[in-house]
């Protein structure tokens, strides 16, 4: 979208966004970070309307989740508490965090912490990934998925602390990447070397803990998380400019999606949530992809990911037959303007509510189908065509409001 067309509440809130300035430098779990509760679980997307609209992998990660906090003794009571009442899930953007497809995060889960160095007041969070193996995120329930958690959350968690020092940019490394063939999103095997490396030459010694290395070798999207963190952040620093309708948190919960929009911080408008398109890497129907679920659709609200997905010849070689017809188009129309940073890639980003609703087309989103019976996990990548019904519906909102005032 041409400058010249933006409203000025979302110039505003988008020159607010291209000041942030995402560090990555700590570890910190939900309850230290933010009080938590510990019978609190936080997943992606908008909140469920009741505990019996839970989505089954979510449902699965959950109970999970609740063995690994200790709220119950085994899975099945688990459920039985989440049934009653007596474990609760939120949504994790409503506490600044962001959970990738079916993950869910408990108090004591250590995330990753980033903060804008610019102000120094922002901060956002982020599970560590799963990597390549039985992971939370794709909505299993097992013994297998739950004592990778603990090996993640303890002795990975220390590898990755040690080579944090005094902190490490996102930008530089989501900028390496996208000039190496990602799109910050489906793919991040660039950002994720650059990562790595980072974190080799200012661990003391290097990285020594063998089977740790060995993971973040052949985990390809282990930047994606903490990508997603930083997005939240930028996005969290454009938030609360009235009148604007900058996209600031995206996500869904398998049943429904959603958006929130700077000018009116806190609300969702909220849409049902179709499955992604895409080639399915197992044998089930069609019919077993789940609707669209994850934090990660924030990646394509800030304009990369799908939004971007010229940059990445790889994603586009798997992907791009699932792509709308109009999905140039999109990119072009809907993204608002250059950050800095990306200058040298000719990347437009930020997604304005406004425009969506003006081009009549919601942005597309680069999404991992999983199974809705969350039995199977991962069935392949694919790709979402958000609605534009939650962005319209923010527009509208927005011009209530501004009437109004």
């Amino acid at each position: 979208m041409p400058s010249s067309e933006l409203h000025p509440a979302d110039r505003l809130a988008f020159d607010r966004a291209v000041t942030a300035q995402p560090v990555w430098n700590r570890l910190q779990t939900a309850a230290d970070a933010f009080g938590l509760e510990r019978n609190v679980l936080l997943h992606a997307g908008p909140a469920f309307r009741s505990a019996a609209s839970i989505s089954p992998p979510i449902l699965n990660s959950a109970t999970v989740a609740a063995v690994y906090e200790g709220l119950a003794p085994d899975f099945e009571r688990a459920e039985d508490m989440i049934r009653a009442g007596e474990i609760v899930l939120r949504p994790a953007q409503d506490h600044g965090v962001v959970t990738p497809l079916a993950a869910v995060v408990s108090a004591s889960m250590p995330l990753h912490a980033v903060y804008d160095a610019h102000r120094g007041q922002v901060r956002t969070f982020a599970p560590i990934n799963g990597g390549s193996r039985p992971a939370l995120r794709l909505g299993q329930r097992s013994m297998v998925v739950l004592e990778h958690i603990r090996w993640l959350n303890d002795a990975f968690c220390e590898t990755l602390e040690r080579g944090i020092a005094e902190g490490i940019g996102v930008i530089p490394l989501a900028v390496a990447g996208l000039s190496a063939g990602d799109d910050c999103h489906g793919r991040t095997v660039a950002s994720t070397a650059a990562w790595i490396e980072e974190l080799e030459e200012r661990s003391p010694g290097g990285i020594r803990d063998a089977a740790a290395l060995e993971f973040m070798r052949a985990s390809p999207s282990l930047f994606l998380n903490l990508w997603m963190a930083a997005t939240k952040c930028i996005m969290t620093v454009a938030s609360g400019v009235a009148g604007s309708g900058l996209v600031t948190a995206a996500g869904g919960n398998g049943q429904e999606t959603g958006i929130q929009v700077s000018g009116l911080p806190g609300r969702w408008f909220i849409d049902r949530a179709g499955p992604p398109v895409g080639r399915l890497d197992v044998a089930v129907p069609n019919d077993r992809v789940m609707g669209a679920v994850g934090d990660s659709a924030v990646v394509e609200a800030f304009g990369l990911g799908a939004m971007a997905i010229d940059t990445a010849p790889e994603q586009m070689k798997g992907l791009g037959e699932f792509l709308p017809v109009d999905a140039a188009d999109r990119r072009a129309h809907l993204r608002l303007g250059i950050h800095p940073y990306f200058r040298a890639l000719d990347v437009r980003l930020g997604v304005s509510a406004r425009a969506a609703a003006g081009f009549g087309r919601g942005p597309v989103i680069a999404l991992g189908m999983i199974d809705r019976t969350g039995e199977k996990g991962r069935l392949g990548g694919g790709i979402y065509d958000m609605p534009v019904n939650s962005f319209a519906a923010a527009a509208a909102a927005l011009d209530e409001k501004g009437a109004h005032a």
